[in-house]
């Protein structure tokens, strides 16, 4: 290689490096395996959406956005240990997850580092309430917030029925499962009965005995608290043992990837809550939402879930944030989110100050029919909103919310 060859080659290769470190990076937390790895590609695909639109009008504080992704196997620990990686690499905020476990650990590491967690599909009250500090935000509704509008649709149209809960037991299950019986007055566990499923790893034995007992408690209502392929193998067992054709089913949190996994025949007729649908933007005439579901169609030939708009939308609130404030200090960037108000992909959101919850409306939906979903294009129209509730209707109080807290009335 001769002399100017080799200097032009090391020149070259200096602005490279350059480039790459001048990027603005922020670290997913994604479930690339596991029972939530559906929810995972979800995350993925709306993030790398974000960033795509951002760095195309000219990227953050005029630097191109870099997305960092690691798996964490829905496992708190991984969730922990990413962050540490994505600090090391120079990240200036993480965001992901799809457990409650995940969020917490997750966004404790984070604030260790000065770091800003914005949890997804992270939904037990603790992870903005007990667990809450100044550096993490959920943009996900909580178990408050779907509780409140499912027992207020319960309350109008199925009153004075008996239920009967199967919880994963963890922080989200038995989060989701205390505050569901507190809103449609099923506390009475001798009338409303409940198994538990462990965590982890659960065996078909476990399931089947469970839905017996359900099967075998003559209620009216069965409540599976439950998400990603412990939905899937009990919604199989249910359907299969016709327990539908006696029991309304509710699945508190519903996802588009869900009803994927299940099937839309073994899915109709569950009602559940989804903070957002890919039709929305449309009813309510919101631009932005409208581009955002037109660009996930042309780029994936299927509609975008709440999933996908969750961490679409937290990739561009930072953004935004960074750009109103004109810095990525993490302190700074928390000033400018707390009480913000906007509209993205839907009516108006605001991250609230005093606990860091995304307040927005929360919609009761019920899967549809399956004929009626297969005449869609895309065979992907799987919810008809039939309830609704307004943001500050749904989400605890300040005075729940330090109920809730005992003596840390403030987020550190």
């Amino acid at each position: 290689m001769g002399r100017a060859t080799l200097i032009g080659y090391l020149l070259l290769s200096c602005l490279i490096g350059n480039s790459y470190a001048e990027n603005i990076k922020i670290g997913l937390n994604y479930p690339r395996t596991g029972n939530y790895k559906d929810e995972g590609l979800e995350l993925r695909r709306g993030a790398l959406l974000a960033v795509d639109e951002i760095n195309k009008t000219g990227g953050v504080l005029g630097k191109p956005l870099e997305l960092l992704s690691r798996n964490t196997s829905s496992q708190a620990r991984k969730a922990a240990i990413n962050v540490d990686y994505f600090a090391q690499q120079g990240a200036h905020m993480v965001f992901g997850g799809a457990t409650s476990e995940e969020a917490i650990a997750a966004g404790q590491k984070a604030r260790e580092k000065g770091l800003l967690y914005f949890a997804t599909l992270s939904y037990a009250n603790d992870v903005t309430g007990q667990h809450g500090h100044r550096y993490l935000f959920r943009e996900s509704n909580s178990a408050w917030m779907s509780a409140k509008v499912l027992s207020e649709y319960l309350s109008w149209h199925m009153p004075r029925m008996r239920y009967h809960y199967i919880i994963v037991d963890d922080a989200w299950g038995r989060s989701m499962e205390n505050t569901l019986r507190l809103t449609t007055g099923s506390t009475d566990r001798a009338r409303h009965g409940r198994s538990a499923l462990p965590t982890g790893v659960v065996k078909h034995n476990q399931y089947q005995a469970a839905l017996d007992k359900a099967a075998n408690s003559n209620a009216d209502i069965l409540v599976l608290v439950l998400l990603g392929d412990n939905l899937q193998r009990s919604m199989s067992l249910v359907h299969s043992m016709g327990l539908k054709k006696r029991m309304q089913i509710i699945v508190p949190n519903l996802t588009k990837s869900v009803v994927q996994k299940a099937g839309p025949l073994v899915m109709e007729d569950v009602i559940g809550t989804e903070a957002w649908t890919w039709n929305l933007p449309e009813q309510d005439n919101i631009e932005t939402g409208k581009q955002f579901v037109a660009r996930f169609i042309k780029e994936h030939k299927e509609y975008p879930g709440s999933t996908s708009a969750s961490a679409y939308s937290i990739v561009k609130q930072w953004a935004d944030a960074v750009q109103r404030t004109n810095s990525l200090d993490s302190e700074q960037v928390i000033k400018a989110l707390e009480d913000h108000s906007y509209s993205l992909l839907k009516d108006t959101q605001t991250w609230r100050a005093f606990d860091h919850q995304n307040v927005q409306s929360i919609y009761a939906v019920r899967v549809r029919k399956r004929d009626e979903i297969m005449k869609d294009p895309y065979k992907q129209h799987y919810f008809d909103i039939i309830h609704r509730m307004d943001g500050e209707q749904a989400a605890p109080t300040e005075d729940d919310w330090q109920q809730e807290r005992g003596e840390a009335l403030q987020l550190e």
